[in-house]
This record gives structure tokens, C-alpha cells and sequence, in this order.
């Protein structure tokens, strides 16, 4: 989008990634966040490979509550995205020294003190649920705590400063250290005094008791186009409706979990398009399924009737910008506080995913597709996102950013 109102934009990627942006014609430049392979180990990094050896090892934390979650998966992945940041920062600051950027876009979870060392503007997109944002009159984030019961989160809070504290008084330190202010309590990342993004649908979005700075803007959705046009599979046949399955690439690399949705979901009278993930070759579908290694999401979603999901936010979001009803199944991260959302907003149903009742599944894809109100509010909601569309809205504040070079307030 940005691209197409005559603004040059550089992506700054992780070294395994090499060429992806270039094949859609940006420009790249490489980072690492940690140290590279030893010569000769034989070993080719996929992209990513990081993150997908990080989250198989600690899968196991998935089972257990939120709140232990906390000291045995959300502090060590802050943790490892702390180190990484601190191994990239001094790259980070000769590529923003050699682009010269008019505006630079960080879309993290952690800080990278180069960007506010560099003086330049920069825009914060916080892609993940909102709660990353704090209120004291809503859930604490990573909880999954419903909005209308309160019981919980001042445990839940104190036990995510208690497992974050001695990583936060370091980073903290080391911001400051690379020239950057402190962070906030609790706070891994800074606020920009320029302009913030923050990607949530209103119709499922919180009602805050204290209004976000005038810097901060909602887009309610920001959907990639499809590209090639997605055709149904003749495999599929006729009858019963159309339900994608996606747990994310992390989610579905769970065999375990994996067999067995698939399992309960052969006794529905349904038809399943199932996103299989990096262990395609050790999955085996039903007879009213078919699916692949990769799938176009955004091409398929318009084609489908209902969507069971990881509710990472950009499947959330996805979903709601077509118009599709969703049965929730988090793993981790903010997957927990996007289900309970969606569960409470009721435009789907959050079930526990490794304890759910093969009824309670069948039962919950049923009731939804059969809720015809439902139906008609997601079109409306759909309809809405449609006509208001978060892309091109995105690129324009990004756009008075890169110009003005000062803070964008409110519309």
C-alpha cells in the first residue's frame, strides 16, 4: 500500500528470510538475533527455525493454566526476544544510519533501543490482542480472564511482575544503556510519542477506563489480498457446511492434538479444509477432509462457513473481517485472551484444548452454524470492515508520519 503511493520501503528481516521480501519487490536488509551456525555443522536454518525448535521444546507448558504459564513460557519467550534484541541492536542502528529512513515501523513485542536512539520518527504497531495495553479495569493480559469476572487478575498480575521482574530491571538497563529512555513497569517495549497502531475489530474490542493517548489509532482490520483465486476441491463433495482448521504453524506441529481433532472432527457431518502445518507428512485426514502444508487463508476464508482456530489475532481478525463464526482453541501468548473475547462478544465459542468433550466440539460448530442471528450480525460486522478497510487506512497515518515527521493524532 505504501508502495503504491510512490514511497520507497525497506524491510529489515531476520537472515533466514533472505529473499522473501525481495521476491515481492522491497528491499531487505539482514539482521541475525543471535550468533550464526558453526561452519560445517550441515545444517540449513529454515526460516524462523528459532522460534519453531523454541515453542516445540516448551509445548508441553501449553497444558497447564495461564498463570503457569507465566514463569515456564511467557517470561523465557520475552527472555529469548530480550537477548535478540540486544544481539541486533548495533546492526539495527547502521542499517537505520544507512537507510535514512523519513519513518520506521516496529512491529514487536519487545523494544529495539536503536529506533528511539536513532532521534527518527517511528510508528508502534502492536499486532498481538489489545490488553498489551494496560487498564486497570480490564483483564491482565496472557490471563484469559473473562472481562465480567475480576476474580483472579490481581493474583495473575503480581505473579507476571514476580516471573518478569529480573528481566525487565535488565533490559530496562539496557535501553537505557543504548540510549533509549527506561521502560515502564511491567513494560518491555515503549510507547511512541509519535503514533501507535493497534489492530482489533470494535465490535470485540474492550471498553477502556482510561482513553489511550491521542497517538494511539484502531484498525479494525488489515487483511492481506489473496493473490491467486482459491477453488474448492472437487475432493470435498457436496453437503454439510464448509469449516476451515488452523492452528497456526506452531499449534498444528502438536501431533498429538492434532490426531485427534482430526479424529473428532470425522464423525461431523461437516466438510473440514485443514491447514496441516510443518508435520504434514505425519497426518492423516478423514474422508470429509482435505488440506496441505500451506494454505491462502485470506482466499479460503470467504469460502467457508465457520473457522476453528488457535484465535491467534490475525485468524481473530480475519475471520470477523469475512464474516465467519469461530470455535477457539488457544495454545498460548495472547491465543487465551482472543478466545475468551470472542467467547464473551458471542461471535464463537472458546473451548479448553487439550480437555475439550468430543460433543462439546461437535456441539459448539453445530449451534453456531445453526444460530441464524449470529449469522446476520457477522455479515453486518463483515460488511462494516469491508467498507472501511484497515490497509489503506494503516498506510496513511504511516504516510503523514514519513511527512511530517510529528505525532499523528486522532482522526
Amino acid at each position: 500500500m505504501l508502495r503504491s503511493r510512490g514511497h520507497r520501503v525497506v524491510f529489515v528481516i531476520e537472515e533466514s528470510f533472505a529473499g522473501t521480501l525481495e521476491a515481492q519487490g522491497f528491499e531487505e536488509r539482514l539482521v541475525r538475533f543471535g550468533p550464526a551456525l558453526p561452519i560445517g555443522a550441515g545444517v540449513e536454518e529454515e526460516p524462523g527455525q528459532f522460534w519453531k525448535d523454541f515453542i516445540r521444546e516448551t509445548a508441553p507448558v501449553f497444558r497447564k493454566p495461564t498463570i503457569e504459564q507465566l514463569a515456564e513460557f511467557i517470561a523465557p519467550t520475552f527472555g529469548a526476544l530480550c537477548d535478540g534484541a540486544r544481539y541486533v541492536d548495533e546492526r539495527l542502528a547502521e542499517i537505520l544510519d544507512e537507510v535514512a529512513p523519513d519513518a520506521i515501523v516496529e512491529d514487536n513485542v519487545v523494544a529495539f533501543p536503536a529506533i528511539l536512539a536513532s532521534g527518527r520518527p517511528w510508528a508502534r504497531i502492536v499486532s498481538c490482542n489489545p490488553l498489551e495495553l494496560f487498564d486497570p479495569a480490564l483483564p491482565p493480559v496472557f490471563s484469559g480472564c473473562p472481562l465480567a469476572d475480576r476474580s483472579g487478575w490481581d493474583e495473575f498480575r503480581a505473579e507476571y511482575l514476580r516471573a518478569t521482574a529480573e528481566l525487565h530491571g535488565g533490559f530496562s538497563a539496557f535501553c537505557v544503556e543504548r540510549g533509549a529512555p527506561a521502560l515502564a513497569e511491567g513494560a518491555l517495549i515503549h510507547e511512541s510519542t509519535f503514533l501507535n497502531l493497534y489492530l482489533y475489530p470494535a465490535e470485540i474490542d474492550y471498553p477502556r477506563s482510561l482513553p489511550l493517548a491521542p497517538t494511539w489509532h484502531r484498525i479494525d482490520s488489515c487483511v492481506r489480498e489473496a493473490g491467486e483465486a482459491f477453488a474448492v476441491p472437487d475432493a470435498l463433495g457436496e453437503g454439510g457446511a464448509l469449516v476451515y482448521v488452523s492452528l497456526g504453524s506452531l499449534g498444528s506441529a502438536d501431533i498429538e492434538l492434532m490426531t485427534r481433532l482430526i479424529g473428532v472432527l470425522s464423525r461431523s457431518p461437516h466438510r473440514f479444509i485443514v491447514s496441516l502445518g510443518p508435520q504434514h507428512a505425519e497426518l492423516e485426514l478423514a474422508g470429509n477432509m482435505w488440506g496441505a502444508e500451506y494454505l491462502p487463508q485470506p482466499a479460503i476464508l470467504p469460502h467457508v462457513d465457520l473457522v476453528v482456530t488457535h484465535a491467534g489475532n490475525n485468524t481473530t481478525t480475519e475471520s470477523l473481517h469475512f464474516g465467519k463464526p469461530v470455535v477457539a482453541l488457544p495454545l498460548f501468548w495472547d491465543q487465551y485472551d482472543n478466545a475468551q473475547r470472542v467467547d464473551e462478544t458471542g461471535v464463537g465459542v472458546r473451548l479448553p484444548t487439550y480437555a475439550f468433550e468430543d460433543a462439546d466440539l461437535l456441539g459448539a460448530i453445530d449451534r453456531l452454524l445453526a444460530d441464524t442471528a449470529l449469522g446476520q450480525r457477522l455479515r453486518a460486522i463483515s460488511e462494516r470492515l469491508h467498507a472501511d478497510p484497515g490497509r489503506p487506512r494503516a498506510a496513511g497515518l504511516i504516510e503523514r508520519l514519513a511527512r511530517t515527521g510529528r505525532p499523528v493524532a486522532g482522526d
